[in-house]
């Protein structure tokens, strides 16, 4: 199984434990891109729906690429309600879509599991002239040294998971490269907006929101088990409860 599949082994914990986008965040996107109702949207990577529910309710008509069959089936019961909502579930790389057709491209944490330079053609061959491209994606962080709640949580991974990778909290120089690549493939008013938010969660809805993340999903059984209890009582110690501090990164780009 490819880490980008293991997302739809659970779509339920899925959509109970992952975040949602500010609405900051969306408010920005409409502003930017001008849609609205009837506007034709493609969303890659649905998931459960966490970005969906926005553009559906403005009365866009949004066409989802998800690749899991649970998710896909998750989304499509979650927004049976609206006409305006059509679901197809395969690799966005292989889904056909006619030359300057789409007003709207968006991604929520899922655009770096393409090939990034075939999407990003790809995307511009679908979009209309002056079409949009939004990128966006939660950067959690559970790290910071000072809060006892982050150094709970660090030091059982320290123990069980341990990485010689230096861990930092996402900062706008983080933003370059993707800025970088939009321009190389030729796209204009390119930007990037973060959002930066503190997600207080319980020990057991951190627990459930690990057993989300693909590294976390591919962990050997004994090891997942052995570091879930850790956690919990590690968190548990601490307080009941863990602070998550976001900041979630969204780039805007318009097609020439």
């Amino acid at each position: 199984m490819e880490l980008r599949e293991t997302f739809n082994e659970d779509a339920v914990n899925y959509d109970r434990f992952r975040p949602t986008y500010p609405p900051e965040l969306f408010r920005d996107i409409f502003v930017y891109s001008g849609v609205g109702r009837d506007s034709s949207l493609v969303e890659i990577g649905v998931g459960t729906g966490k970005a969906t529910t926005p553009f559906v309710e403005a009365g866009c008509q949004v066409c989802g690429v998800e690749l899991g069959d649970k998710l896909s089936a998750f989304a499509a019961e979650k927004f049976r309600a609206y006409e305006n909502f059509a679901i197809h579930c395969g690799d966005f790389m292989e889904f056909p879509l006619e030359d300057a057709s789409v007003d709207l491209v968006y991604s929520a944490t899922a655009f770096h599991w393409l090939p990034q330079e075939a999407a990003y053609a790809k995307i511009r061959s679908c979009l209309k002239p002056g079409g949009t491209l939004a990128i966006f994606h939660i950067h959690a962080f559970p790290n910071r040294m000072n809060d006892p709640t982050n150094a709970a949580n660090r030091q059982v991974y320290d123990r069980l998971r341990p990485n010689d990778r230096r861990i930092v909290e996402f900062s706008e120089d983080d933003c370059a490269p993707t800025l970088k690549a939009l321009r190389a493939q030729g796209f204009r008013d390119v930007e990037a907006r973060l959002y930066r938010r503190v997600r207080p969660l319980l020990t057991e809805a951190y627990i459930g929101l690990l057993g989300t993340y693909s590294d976390h999903a591919v962990l050997e059984p004994g090891l997942k088990r052995r570091f879930e209890e850790e956690m919990r009582d590690a968190i548990d110690a601490a307080g009941g409860f863990i602070n998550i501090y976001d900041t979630v990164a969204l780039y805007l780009a318009r097609n020439p």
